[in-house]
């Protein structure tokens, strides 16, 4: 299948999350029935404790009943810092010591890594760049139009390290326009390899970008920059992505290849951060079936590959423009803003259904990744830069925006108008996602994600509505999906069981565990017939109160 965004990776780039000592603030004390944290609930009903206030305690009272019941338990970091973390434990008793602080999680491809070096660039230039005071308007007074066959040149990356400010990361290719739409101009590199995409697939190519891609962003998340009033967005497909990496990275099992990629330099015109193309352009591979310029792409998989990258990418142009060039403010948060693209794959498949072989190109990373995160939550940030590009922190990310939409759609009148607003706003991070949802807090919407990924589909159980997904029925869903993408991504399919399966423990657990930002750690907590009650210390590693800061919170929901 074609390695692109869900691949499993190299090392990476950037140094793995930091965390916090456990200090050395004295030990809580022990709880008892009468201290803070008491837990009373029915079935489906759920309690967020805040430990911070309550000295680390939950306090569970008895089971008079002659059943059991059973409680889905999940101490979780809501924090809105960027790979913050701290090791924890759970409950009363001596306990193991937890992971090691900033463990190396699971790694990146190339093509996430350079998307990452991207994001971070952006963000950089930003912070010492002069705030735009407005983007340039798109006048069609000032259209200047593109007509196919146009030949001018641009300015490429030609490293994973790419660098405007560093000239010779840069390299000079010709191209000629040999499409051009409505919205989109598809020029390609003259210097590209023969026999390349024919007239029809060019074709294909303009009206699937023109017709449903461009449409489907822009409504979802707003209107992209026109810098260089040409009433464009530019598809450059050029050999200089394919050359990225060597044939040896390309074909390496925990290597890969860049499909395509959009930059934010191209629209800063501003030394040393700008590439100079000083325009919207969309960096794609080209065909090569001999592998002259790295590994083998053949024309059908370019076809069907760069479609899906394009609809991910468009989403960074218009995030970029929403965010910095019209409310000169910094570049969205790089978690958030990851989410938001995948969820543009997703959201570009959907307009493809019934026809589910074409669906499920778009959709079926995203689907890979979230399994990938379900398996083992605790070892993964949502909130997150360093670990930012791995399997399972994109399927945090895209779940995350996932249940946002589903949950927010209902309230605002479409799922379009939650992406919108996520897109369209001077806000980043937990405040973009608080506003986005009307005031919420950040982490009561957390908190309430953290449960529904377990609790949304549970059979014979009737979750509350706020806990639930509405698009995806994650429980049945995998597996149906497995059945109809299996054909085309059989090295790297779905579960048929949903992997989210947390440990069974009793009133006398002794948990240990890492906190990371935006996640949490899984238990069914079972409780016996006639059972007295019981508590629970929600402490760091040397049994003292967690940081104020981790924003630690303990969700419990009874499942029966």
């Amino acid at each position: 299948m074609p390695r692109r965004l869900w691949m499993v990776g190299l090392s990476s780039l950037l140094a793995t999350a930091c965390s916090s000592s456990p200090g050395t603030q004295p030990p809580l004390a022990p709880c008892t029935a009468t201290s803070g944290g008491q837990v009373s609930l029915g079935i489906a009903a759920y309690s967020v404790i805040d430990p911070t206030q309550t000295a680390g305690c939950a306090v569970f009272p008895a089971n008079p009943a002659g059943t059991t019941i059973e409680y889905l338990v999940v101490p979780q970091s809501a924090s809105s810092i960027p790979d913050d973390s701290q090791a924890f434990k759970l409950g009363g008793n001596p306990l193991a010591a937890p992971p090691a602080p900033g463990a190396p999680l699971a790694g990146r491809s190339v093509a996430q890594q350079f998307d990452l070096r991207l994001r971070l660039a952006e963000r950089e230039f930003a912070a010492q760049l002069p705030r735009p005071l407005l983007a340039p308007p798109r006048a069609p007074a000032l259209v200047t139009p593109v007509d196919s066959g146009h030949v001018r040149t641009f300015k490429v990356c030609n490293t994973l390290s790419c660098d405007p400010r560093k000239p010779t990361t840069l390299s000079t290719v010709t191209a000629t326009a040999l499409k051009v739409g409505t919205h989109i101009a598809i020029f390609v590199d003259n210097a590209a390899p023969q026999p390349g995409l024919t007239d029809s697939d060019l074709n294909n190519l303009r009206t699937v970008f023109d017709t449903r891609l461009y449409e489907t962003d822009t409504l979802a998340f707003g209107g992209e920059s026109d810098i260089d009033n040409n009433g464009m967005v530019i598809v450059l497909m050029t050999g200089k992505v394919n050359a990225l990496v060597t044939s040896a990275q390309c074909s390496s099992p925990t290597g890969g290849y860049v499909a395509g990629f959009f930059f934010g330099a191209d629209l800063i015109t501003t030394p040393p951060f700008a590439t100079g193309n000083a325009g919207e352009i969309f960096y794609s591979i080209v065909p090569d079936p001999s592998g002259t310029l790295s590994c083998q792409h053949s024309v059908s998989a370019v076809t069907q590959l760069v479609p899906v990258t394009f609809v991910h990418e468009f989403q960074h142009m218009i995030s970029f423009n929403q965010h910095f060039l019209v409310r000169s403010n910094f570049p969205e948060d790089l978690w958030l803003n990851e989410g938001l693209s995948h969820y543009a794959e997703e959201n570009g498949g959907r307009t493809f259904l019934p026809d589910t072989a074409t669906f499920c190109r778009y959709a079926f990373g995203d689907l890979y990744n979230s399994a990938q995160y379900f398996t083992a939550p605790q070892n993964y940030f949502l909130v997150d830069t360093a670990g930012i590009g791995g399997l399972a922190n994109r399927g945090a990310y895209w779940l995350f925006v996932r249940y946002l939409v589903d949950q927010v759609g209902a309230t605002l009148g479409s799922a379009d108008s939650v992406t919108r607003r996520l897109d369209g706003t001077a806000l980043i991070g937990a405040a973009n996602v608080t506003n986005a949802t009307g005031g919420t807090a950040f982490p009561t919407v957390l908190a309430r994600w953290a449960l529904a990924n377990y609790v949304s589909d549970l059979p014979g159980f009737t979750a509350p509505p706020e806990l639930q997904y509405v698009t995806w029925k994650f429980r049945s869903d995998y597996q149906t999906m497995k059945t109809a993408c299996g054909a085309f991504f059989p090295t790297g399919n779905l579960p048929s069981q949903f992997p989210l399966t947390p440990s069974v423990v009793d009133g006398s657990a002794a948990l240990a565990g890492m906190l990371r930002a935006g996640s949490g750690s899984y238990y069914r907590l079972q409780q016996g017939a006639s059972a007295p009650g019981f508590t629970l210390l929600f402490s760091n590693s040397a049994g003292g109160a967690l940081r104020t800061t981790l924003v630690p919170r303990l969700n419990v929901i009874r499942l029966q």
